[in-house]
């Protein structure tokens, strides 16, 4: 369906919403409730669900709503400012090998960085086991802000990981030499994947896929094989990009954002080498979470859409895209909490992790 078509078909609904008194189309079913800051979610077997908690707890919440006991096994978090327990993904062969990854505030000497893990859940669930960092970002930096923590899962079988600048390192998100404001693609095992972008440069960490980003705490495998992310902006300028090899994307040089307290940040918004974002944000949304929309339960209208969450706002997001490019954008669903994370689960549906702490698992349905 053509954006003229999705329109017109947009705007008959509307009518009819209007005309029914009714107030929003979109229903909050709470499965959970009384998690402490849950930061992402996946989807197990049998309808279950497995959430990571800001503070450093992993859970299992049945299919019924029954939040489980904190897992056996996660690995000390440095849980202070927005650091601790973040995002969490199944292997895609989760079935056969029950390998799971997930990204934390690791302390260390000099302070605190994003890891990537590795582990395999246990058979009867209350436990991980086989725990292994693949992953460090470097260095250590003293600082609660900024740690991003995306983990995508690409076509190839590599791993993604997004991350932030520590807010007082932004300069060295335009130095090759660290992980600093980078998205990093590596294998399973940790390793660095032969055809990376700065593979065999003088002074250039391998694991760089992409840099000069800011704070990306959301990531997707697009419905074209790559990989989409959001950033935060400072104040202004949320970005959305899908990053490529080598690519510059400009913080803390360029961008769509201001001081905050108002004032020029770096040099504008745009500058020669640095690559302009899909989409931004201005005023910020403070974005965390995104999901496309894969399956038929909202109609075939919001099919291929792609939803961001808001914690500034508490909302969702629905963007529609023709071409590649964003061509409308709406206040999809009205959450009322911090929105931490958006995810499309197997049944179709769009669920949502408030960032509170009564934190809420959400299934959304028209």
């Amino acid at each position: 369906m053509n954006f003229a078509a999705k329109a017109l078909r947009r705007a008959f609904f509307a009518t009819l919403v209007a005309s029914a008194g009714v107030a929003g189309a979109v229903q909050q079913e709470v499965v959970a409730s009384r998690l402490d800051h849950p930061w992402a979610v996946a989807f197990l077997p049998e309808g279950r669900f497995l959430v990571t908690e800001r503070p450093g707890r992993m859970r299992i919440v049945d299919a019924d709503g029954r939040v489980g006991a904190p897992l056996v096994g996660v690995p000390t978090v440095a849980a202070r400012g927005q650091g601790g327990l973040l995002d969490v993904v199944l292997d895609s062969a989760f079935a056969g090998n029950r390998t799971v990854y997930f990204c934390y505030a690791e302390p260390g000497d000099g302070g605190n960085s994003t890891a990537l893990a590795r582990a395999k859940l246990s058979a009867d669930a209350t436990r991980l086991d086989e725990v292994k960092v693949i992953f460090r970002q470097l260095p250590k930096v003293d600082s609660s802000y900024h740690f991003g923590c995306r983990i995508v899962e690409a076509q190839d079988g590599t791993l993604f990981l997004t991350m932030g600048e520590r807010n007082s390192r932004r300069d060295d998100a335009q130095r090759l030499a660290n992980h600093i404001g980078k998205m990093v693609r590596i294998t399973k095992d940790g390793a660095v994947p032969p055809d990376n972008p700065f593979v065999g440069r003088s002074g250039a960490a391998p694991e760089i896929w992409s840099y000069g980003h800011r704070n990306m705490q959301g990531a997707t495998l697009g419905p074209d094989g790559r990989v989409w992310t959001h950033e935060h902006g400072p104040q202004g300028g949320d970005e959305i990009n899908v990053p490529l090899p080598g690519r510059n994307y400009g913080w803390p040089v360029i961008t769509h954002g201001e001081q905050y307290g108002g004032g020029k940040m770096g040099e504008g918004s745009a500058k020669a080498g640095m690559e302009q974002p899909l989409h931004y944000w201005v005023p910020s949304i403070a974005p965390s979470g995104m999901a496309f929309l894969t399956s038929d339960r909202y109609g075939a209208d919001l099919k291929g859409d792609l939803f961001v969450g808001s914690l500034k706002f508490g909302y969702v997001a629905r963007l529609e895209l023709e071409n590649g490019k964003v061509r409308r954008e709406t206040k999809w669903a009205e959450i009322g909490d911090r929105v931490r994370d958006v995810r499309q689960g197997p049944d179709g549906w769009l669920y949502v992790l408030t960032d509170e702490g009564n934190g809420k698992l959400i299934r959304l349905k028209p």
